[in-house]
């Protein structure tokens, strides 16, 4: 029977996968040019999203809400620690990728983003702050060497 639980829990689970095939086929229809200026920037911020977010991880902990709240999330998860969220981080990054190259496409994984993030909250294994700060680290990182690639007009150059 569908409830609104079952809505989120897939929107925590699985909705996250159709994201990312939804990206891969936008990137395919991409012009050739931009196709190839976004894997130069994802291959220069992706590594540095996940270094920053890890150096988040070992600076702050924060105990997953059902630890804190003593009670059964929707979904099962480690009682690891929940910051930062990385289903909201590899999102976000994604996202901020098409928003510099395709902004439509980019608003629209936003919004999944968005309902991903949500969901991961609601369901009781990520505090606000967790995806919040997983939306943050992909959006600055991503930002910065995007302005650093075209100051510098390194697109070009890499290949």
């Amino acid at each position: 029977m569908f409830s609104v639980d079952s809505l989120f829990i897939f929107g925590a689970k699985y909705l996250y996968l159709i994201v990312l095939a939804f990206a891969g086929v936008s990137f395919f229809r991409l012009k050739r040019g931009n196709q190839k200026d976004l894997i130069i920037l994802a291959s220069i911020s992706f590594p540095l999203v996940f270094l920053v977010s890890k150096i988040g991880a070992y600076l702050y902990f924060d105990p997953r809400p059902f630890v804190v709240g003593h009670f059964v999330p929707l979904i099962p998860h480690d009682p690891d620690n929940g910051f930062p969220s990385d289903h909201a981080l590899l999102l976000s990054s994604v996202t901020a990728l098409f928003i510099v190259y395709r902004r439509k496409i980019g608003y629209i994984l936003a919004v999944l983003t968005a309902v991903v993030a949500f969901s991961r909250v609601y369901v009781g294994i990520h505090h606000f702050v967790d995806v919040f700060a997983s939306i943050l680290m992909a959006i600055t990182v991503i930002t910065l060497v995007h302005h650093i690639l075209i100051h510098f007009k390194l697109y070009k150059r890499i290949l």
